[in-house]
């Protein structure tokens, strides 16, 4: 399987990189999390402050990108081959593109962040299949018009056939406050029936809310919004979708490869989940707010 290795970053319009090392960031408190190595002493301090509260954060990370990677497959098996992944975070291979191009070679990605430590190591996510393309755009979700109208989207993907969008791990950045449920209905409303909405999100259902207060604290006392949601306040961002078995549940459990890891549900603090968009014809479905 060839690499198409002539992709290159956006140039131009745009002053050097300032990645202050110096506070603590979300994508890369999430690579020390994951064990990788494109963290400071800020984040790795954060990380801990977090850990000490609850030191399952790895267990949760790890089991949330392992969820990535089969939802991601699951996909491309069902036949869809147009992705659009806003809030990527740090490349950590398997890359979505690298999971979706294992199945279909000719699958095209879209990559969207905002965050500077992203866009340095952009062109990790830019090595496709010959037969496939992949692109990054530099922008924020709380843009969903700005991110529907890029040429990085417009010239990668067909919008008249079925999109996957994922959300991994982004949406509990974005509280009530911002308008999270508009931002996801702005950017499906833009999708063509048949396409796929695939999150998962942090939740404080399974820890002692002491503790979910704890590790939401560490990341606000540093600037960084978080808000960790219920089950159904996650599942309000299905409504009006087809939810796929076995529904929104705790990341490890959807769809594992084996037999579900024996992980109990107290150290995971992420629920996942994967939806389609009803086909031409179809009615609304069902809302599974109180499923």
């Amino acid at each position: 399987m060839g690499e198409d290795e002539s992709a290159e970053l956006p140039t131009g319009r745009r002053p050097p990189l300032d990645l202050r090392t110096d506070v603590p960031h979300p994508a890369r408190m999430y690579d020390y999390f994951l064990g990788g190595k494109d963290h400071f002493p800020a984040d790795r301090a954060a990380g801990e402050a977090a850990l000490a509260f609850f030191p399952s954060i790895r267990t949760t990370a790890l089991q949330a990108r392992r969820f990535m990677t089969r939802v991601t497959a699951f996909l491309a098996e069902a036949g869809v081959r147009q992705f659009l992944d806003v809030g990527t975070g740090i490349p950590t291979s398997p890359n979505l593109h690298e999971v979706a191009q294992r199945v279909a070679p000719d699958a095209r990605v879209v990559y969207v962040d905002n965050d500077p430590i992203v866009l340095a190591h952009a062109r990790a996510l830019l090595t496709s299949t010959s037969e496939g393309r992949t692109a990054y755009l530099e922008a924020d979700l709380r843009d969903p018009d700005g991110i529907l109208a890029s040429p990085e989207v417009r010239e990668t993907l067909d919008l008249n056939e079925p999109v996957a969008l994922s959300l991994f791990a982004i949406l509990h950045f974005v509280p009530d406050g911002q308008g999270p449920d508009g931002i996801v209905s702005r950017l499906l409303d833009a999708l063509a029936p048949d396409s796929y909405l695939a999150l998962n999100h942090a939740t404080p259902d399974f820890v002692a809310p002491e503790i979910a207060a704890q590790v939401s604290e560490v990341y606000r006392s540093q600037g960084i919004p978080f808000q960790a949601r219920t089950r159904a306040e996650i599942a309000r961002f299905f409504d009006g979708l087809e939810l796929t078995d076995p529904g929104l549940v705790p990341v490890h459990r959807w769809r594992p490869a084996g037999e579900p890891e024996n992980i109990p549900e107290s150290d995971i603090a992420s629920y996942g989940g994967l939806a389609r968009l009803p086909g031409r014809g179809a009615g609304r479905a069902r809302p599974v707010s109180g499923a």
